[in-house]
This record gives structure tokens, C-alpha cells and sequence, in this order.
């Protein structure tokens, strides 16, 4: 597959990191991250500059960038911008960093590379093919890695697929849910535990590390992590010594982590409910996924995929496959499948079960219901169950505030709640409206 591609070149004229250059040459994996957090592509050290402060997306001969709710935002030859293309020529500030925008005015053809799976991640669109050689890379080595995505946009499927890939395929293969296990047993969970060792241990069991040893283990959505057990699992990361709950002895293990998680990990860290020590050893290694909306031509060749795992299917019918292009599929991938697998399992009883086309008056019911379109998205009971309760408490606090007049004091006692934990709640919420950094 060739594209028409273009390198630019961003160089530093003011600020910190003045005379430093970057150079993007089209073939990026995903969006590069531009601010001061070690998984940007373009680290910088002005404190002015938030953590994860924009993406550049090189799409064709122009450059795409949008600002990731920064604190001082992002400029482009003076005027603050949410999104923007570039040309070439234009100066770009972010916090107090300015660089200048240049573009090879030699046009370029890049062959990207012809597969359209990596393992059983599947997709022939350009910002698939271009991760294939960053996931061959990372499958090759033992490095941790973080496997950034929306919901449902397949990251536990790459994160199987770098197993699979790499040479610790023939070991054990662990996944562990952080949103799945309660509280009170994650510890148990992730390290093990000693006969005896608390109320209800009746046996000795294995925590997910040493079921994992010789193999690879998925901290499945990393950001949900109680930040209390976060520093004995970087202890473990770190040391590749595994100490059982109630027991006295270190056990060594041989596990390569991948980290998954829906969360701005960044955010995280900035709000303090992700340690940074534990990011940095995680984040060795980064990809995002991208959403499939912005996957240009892979929703009918998943859906066909998708059809055909069933061998004595009827082809899949065209007007179908039409109506799926003209979804927007916030559920992504995922709830791609589901659909797909909905409508071979249904027959014709499936039009009445049919994906809420954007002009469809199904649509608009859910729409305007926003937890009827969390039950929409198909996600599992306890992800759903999150966002319905984060949807109350925002839309609790709002109203709270709203009927006392933005005292916070009055709504704080309102509310039956302490102000310091009324503040805590808002400033959560305040975080999570506001775009990533």
C-alpha cells in the first residue's frame, strides 16, 4: 500500500528547549505526543507546558494538531486552537515554547507495509498499517508496554497478539482485570496468598505473576488500580520477586507486563491516583489504538470478518454492510462484533435489534438518554456500571451546586457530605471534562 506522505520538521526557536529539532516523516505509528510526560515522542522541559499537552497527527502532505486540554493551551501563528491543520510554515506555540513548522517540499511515496493482521488484530486502513512494524518490534522484545484506547478498541486483543507474536508464546498467557476483582481480594489476587492468611484462605493460591511465570501478564485497565497496592506492584515489576500475602518467603518469576487502560494515565498521575514511578516503568513503551472511526475502511472488512468466523454463513449482506459504514461506533470494535454477530445470529428478527444509525429514531431516543446509550455501547456489566454512576454524581453535583447558588459550603451540607470530600468529587469531575493533556 502506498501513500502520499511529507516529512516535516518542528525545530525550538524560543523557549527551554531552543535549537532542539523533531522530525516527522509520515510513517508514525500513531498520534505523536508533544509535552513533559515520559510517553510523549516530544518530551519537552518547560514548565509551562503541560504533561500531555497536544497530539500531531500526520494525515497525507498536512499535519493535524489538537490541543489535549492543556493548561495554557495551544497557539498556531497567534490564535488558541482546539484543532488545526498545518501546512508548513506556521509557528506553533505551546506553554512557553515556540517552534517553527517546516515541510520538505519534495512530495514522497511511502510504502506501508501490505498485512492486514498483526496475531488476530485485524485492519487494512493506514493507521493500522502503520503500528504493524512498531507491534512486530515490540512482540520481538520483553519490555513493558502500555496499549492506550478508548473502550472497546481491542487493546487486550494486541495485548495477546504481542504474546503470540513474540518468543513467550509458548508460556502461560495471564490477563487481570483491575475493574473485575473487589477491593479486599486484589492483593490476594495479584500476588497470592498463604494458606491461613486471612479470613476465608482455606488453601494456598498462586496470585497472577506467578501464574504468569515464563509468560506474559496483562494488567487489564492499569488505571483503575487502587493507588494503595500501587507501589508493592512496582516492587514486584522491578524485582521479579513475588512475596505471597501471610507468607516469609520471595518467589522469583519471569513475567514479561503489559499494561491496557482507557485512561489518560497522565491525568492520572497529575490527580495523584496514579503513582508517576509506577508509570515510568511501565511506560517503556507505548501504543494507542485508534478509535474505528478514525479507521477509514476497516468497518466492512471487520464486519466481514467477523461474519466469517462462522463457516456456514451466507455471505454478508450488502445493505447491512452499508449501514455499518454510516455509524459513528462510540463502542468501537467491540461493539461492532456484537452487532454483527447479533444480525447472523437474529436473521430478519434482527432489524428489530438494529445498530442506532446516526439519523435513526432509535438513535435519538438513546442519545438524548444517556444511560440508554451507555446499555448501548455493550460494555461489560462492571465498566457500564462505572460510567452510570460517575454519570450521577456529575449531574448530582451539578444540580447541587445549581439550587444553592454555587455555594459549595451550603451544597457540600446539602448533600450530607463532608466540603473537603464535596471539593475532592468536584475537582474529579472538573478533570474528567476536561480534554486529555
Amino acid at each position: 500500500m502506498h501513500v502520499e506522505t511529507a516529512t516535516f520538521r518542528l525545530t525550538v526557536v524560543s523557549g527551554p528547549n531552543q535549537g532542539q529539532g523533531f522530525e516527522l516523516d509520515g510513517l508514525a505509528p500513531s498520534r505523536v505526543l508533544a509535552g513533559t510526560s515520559p510517553a510523549c515522542e516530544i518530551r519537552l522541559s518547560d514548565p509551562l507546558i503541560s504533561r500531555r499537552h497536544c497530539a500531531i497527527e500526520q494525515t497525507g502532505r498536512r499535519l493535524r494538531i489538537a490541543d489535549l486540554g492543556s493548561t495554557n493551551g495551544t497557539f498556531v501563528n497567534g490564535v488558541e486552537i482546539v484543532e488545526a491543520w498545518l501546512d508548513g510554515g506556521e509557528n506553533l506555540l505551546v506553554g512557553g515554547t515556540t517552534f517553527h513548522v517546516q515541510k520538505d517540499p519534495t512530495a514522497k511515496t511511502a510504502l506501508l507495509p501490505a498485512r492486514t493482521m498483526f496475531g488476530s488484530v485485524v485492519g487494512a486502513s493506514e493507521e493500522m498499517r502503520k503500528l504493524y512494524p512498531l507491534c512486530e518490534r515490540l512482540a520481538a522484545s520483553s519490555v513493558p508496554v502500555i496499549i492506550e484506547g478508548e473502550t472497546g478498541t481491542g487493546k487486550e486483543v494486541l495485548a495477546e497478539s504481542l504474546h503470540a507474536e513474540g518468543p513467550r508464546a509458548n508460556g502461560p498467557y495471564v490477563v487481570f482485570d483491575c475493574t473485575a476483582t473487589p477491593p479486599d481480594l486484589m492483593e490476594s489476587a495479584i500476588f497470592g496468598h498463604e494458606k491461613g492468611a486471612f479470613t476465608g484462605a482455606t488453601d494456598t493460591r498462586a496470585g497472577v505473576f506467578e501464574q504468569a511465570d515464563g509468560g506474559t501478564l496483562l494488567l487489564d485497565e492499569i488505571g483503575d488500580l487502587h493507588i494503595n497496592l500501587q507501589p508493592k506492584l512496582l516492587r514486584v515489576i522491578q524485582s521479579m520477586e513475588v512475596q505471597r500475602v501471610g507468607g516469609a518467603r520471595r518467589r522469583k518469576v519471569d513475567v514479561r507486563v503489559l499494561a491496557a487502560t482507557r485512561r489518560d494515565l497522565d491525568r492520572e498521575v497529575q490527580a495523584g491516583r496514579f503513582r508517576d514511578d509506577l508509570y515510568y516503568r511501565l511506560a517503556v513503551a507505548r501504543i494507542e489504538l485508534p478509535p474505528l472511526r478514525r479507521r477509514r475502511g476497516d468497518i466492512s472488512l471487520l464486519a466481514k470478518y467477523f461474519w466469517s468466523e462462522n463457516e456456514n454463513a451466507l455471505p454478508i449482506p450488502t445493505e447491512l454492510l452499508q449501514r455499518l459504514e454510516d455509524y459513528e461506533w462510540p463502542g468501537n470494535v467491540r461493539e461492532l462484533r456484537n452487532v454483527v454477530l447479533r444480525h447472523q445470529a437474529l436473521g430478519d428478527l434482527a432489524r428489530f435489534e438494529r445498530p442506532l444509525i446516526a439519523d435513526s429514531p432509535d438513535a435519538l431516543m438513546a442519545f438524548s438518554d444517556p444511560v440508554g446509550e451507555i446499555i448501548h455501547r455493550l460494555l461489560p456489566l462492571a465498566e457500564a456500571r462505572q460510567e452510570v454512576i460517575q454519570l450521577f454524581e456529575q449531574r448530582y453535583l451539578e444540580h447541587i451546586l445549581a439550587v444553592n447558588d454555587g455555594n459549595v459550603t451550603r451544597a457540600a451540607a446539602a448533600a450530607g457530605v463532608a466540603r473537603r470530600y464535596f471539593h475532592l468529587l468536584r475537582a474529579k469531575y472538573a478533570a474528567k471534562n476536561t480534554p486529555h493533556e
